[in-house]
């Protein structure tokens, strides 16, 4: 009898300190750092990136000399901002110049919504080169 008293104090004791957990939680969701909007756009971009993107530009966006370009690093993806952009949402088709070296394939329209243009394009910007966050309205200005 005693062993079981025990027993049973035990777990209820133990099965009391559930509301503590509760409050933890709570702050430590309350401490937690939010990621800025050019942080979330690089982190879904990176996602887009690995699903369509990582086929042809390889997982270290070094392309395939003379039939997918580099984008790690590209002069064109930088220098040619609304081409680039342009590229990722129509597609692209003909020759263009990439750090020196010609490439002249096809690139398909992905179907990508303008956001997610924006956050493929970040994520390539931000991983391999240097530029300002492409936002969804330069997206949306960007005509065919």
């Amino acid at each position: 009898m005693k062993y079981l008293f025990i027993l049973a104090a035990a777990f209820f004791f133990s099965s009391c300190g559930g509301t503590k957990k509760k409050e933890d939680t709570g702050t430590y969701a309350a401490n937690a750092v939010q990621k800025t909007p050019l942080e979330q756009s690089v982190s879904r971009g990176k996602e887009i990136y690995g699903e369509l993107c990582v086929t042809c530009h390889l997982p270290n966006g070094k392309g395939v000399p003379g039939a997918f370009p580099p984008l790690h690093p590209s002069d064109w993806l930088v220098n040619k901002r609304k081409e680039s952009i342009h590229a990722v949402k129509y597609g692209l088709k003909g020759e263009i110049l990439v750090n020196g070296m010609s490439y002249n394939n096809v690139m398909l329209p992905l179907g990508l919504s303008d956001q997610e243009v924006a956050d493929v394009m970040n994520y390539t910007i931000q991983k391999w080169n240097t530029g300002a966050m492409v936002t969804e309205e330069e997206v949306k200005a960007v005509k065919k």
